[in-house]
């Protein structure tokens, strides 16, 4: 709670006291006044993150200042404490914007824990907001996030873009090659041209060779007319080959043709025909060790690597999932017609927990999951997978854990103490700690020795 202001609206005198010295110890600022309007008052002088009111006082009472509190200030969360509970009144706190609504007799501690919550949902709102800013200032398009790793990519992509050169991009299912792909190209001089893509692995032989080439009129039965290619519809363009390690050796060949001579021949034809066209590869395969196997052409290995790219998978990334998630939830809440304003706490700690082995693509997936079955404005556990839902090791770093999110906090200093928290459940052992983490131990390293953790 440190650096939080905290303003206590109640008209009992012990119960304002013993919150507000509560609260103060917790390290937060607390400004305690004994009605509605002293609040109201409050509240247009100073700014404050919570606000925590007894439902029943004189002049204004609390669904009043509710009300006027989310009118004014509505990223202010608001806790509601009564002795009169109803599940009227707390259905309408609740619809009216309250975090949360406590019946008397409280217990203090729990009253603390409820106001660490509330904070950690301001935050991590407001902090989603501005990423939203550092993202629309980036200028590299689609490529969302600000980890250490995606700055370093952003950089890259926008000093490779303008130089009209091959591109390797390599990087595991899921993360987003082809959108760095389309991020070369828009900050490319062929931007006005088209941006065209293939995905080696769907096609066989025979027909990736007539997507990529084309061919002449009755070159096979049932080649009625002459096809252009998508390597000659991206003439002046950018055409991005994906999964490029899954190309058959033939069609190498022909592709290192295309390369080295800038031309290429129509399946069935004799002519050459120019083309200008920048090749962008992609693949989740090692080719190093794929050339050493025979299994693809060194030199068109040499000429595909030109200049390579890697694109980081989630796991190294984790700063960004909050992120992430915030920008899927949004884009398919409008795609659906629905109004989704926020996604809980419970479920963020849930994916910065989750190790997700399908990257960005899982985590894109699961929001739209998520956004299919929620119905009201916030996105909670229920709207997850249940496997999601039940995994013990997902759901242990929560407030009632050993590990604590403990107020406002970056999500760097959250990801530095659930390392250090993991290791200490670990004995220090950091094959168990990558492990439980979704790691493999170089990531882990690297992450220890970015926050001062490593030995």
């Amino acid at each position: 709670m440190n650096e939080a202001r905290i303003l206590i609206a109640e008209d009992e005198t012990i119960a304002r006291e013993n919150l507000a010295h509560v609260l103060g110890q917790r390290g937060a600022t607390v400004v305690p006044v004994e009605n509605g309007r002293k609040a109201m008052q409050a509240l247009s002088e100073d700014e404050f993150d919570l606000v925590i009111t007894d439902l029943r006082m004189p002049d204004m009472d609390g669904m009043q200042l509710l009300e006027a509190v989310k009118g004014t200030t509505p990223d202010t969360e608001v806790i509601i404490i009564t002795g009169y509970a109803s599940i009227e009144t707390a259905v309408e706190s609740m619809r009216k914007g309250a975090y949360q609504y406590l019946a008397k007799p409280i217990r203090l501690d729990e009253v603390c824990v409820m106001a660490e919550k509330a904070l950690e949902k301001r935050r991590l709102r407001q902090e989603v907001r501005s990423l939203r800013r550092q993202l629309e200032g980036s200028g590299i398009s689609g490529i969302i996030g600000h980890s250490p790793a995606i700055r370093t990519l952003k950089e890259q992509v926008a000093q490779v873009a303008p130089v009209d050169c091959t591109v390797l991009v390599l990087g595991e299912t899921g993360t987003g090659k082809e959108l760095v792909a389309r991020a070369l190209h828009a900050g490319s001089p062929r931007s006005g041209g088209r941006f065209l893509a293939v995905n080696c692995a769907s096609f066989t032989e025979e027909l990736l060779a007539n997507e990529l080439f084309g061919h002449e009129k009755s070159a096979f039965t049932g080649a009625q007319s002459i096809k252009k290619g998508l390597l000659e519809a991206a003439d002046k363009g950018t055409f991005f080959l994906d999964e490029v390690g899954d190309m058959p050796l033939s069609m190498q060949a022909n592709l290192l043709r295309v390369l080295e001579t800038r031309s290429l021949l129509r399946v069935g034809g004799t002519t050459e025909i120019p083309v200008d066209v920048r090749i962008i590869a992609a693949t989740n395969r090692d080719l190093r060790v794929m050339v050493e196997e025979g299994a693809f052409r060194q030199d068109l290995f040499y000429r595909l690597n030109v200049i390579t790219l890697h694109v980081p998978p989630l796991s190294e990334r984790r700063e960004d999932i909050v992120l992430l998630a915030s920008f899927f939830a949004n884009r398919f809440a409008t795609a659906f017609g629905k109004t989704i304003t926020e996604i809980d706490d419970d479920v963020l700690r849930v994916l910065m927990a989750y190790p997700f082995p399908g990257n960005v693509r899982e985590l894109e997936n699961l929001m739209e999951r998520a956004v299919v079955l929620c119905n009201g404005e916030s996105i909670g556990m229920a709207h997850l997978p249940p496997d999601l839902q039940d995994d013990p090791h997902l759901l242990r770093p929560c407030a009632t854990s050993a590990f604590e999110f403990d107020g406002v906090v970056s999500l760097d200093e959250n990801e530095r103490r659930y390392l250090e928290w993991v290791l200490d459940q670990t004995r220090g052992n950091k094959s168990r700690a990558a492990e439980l983490l979704g790691l493999n131990r170089g990531s882990l390293w690297r992450k220890l020795k970015r926050f001062g953790l490593a030995e």
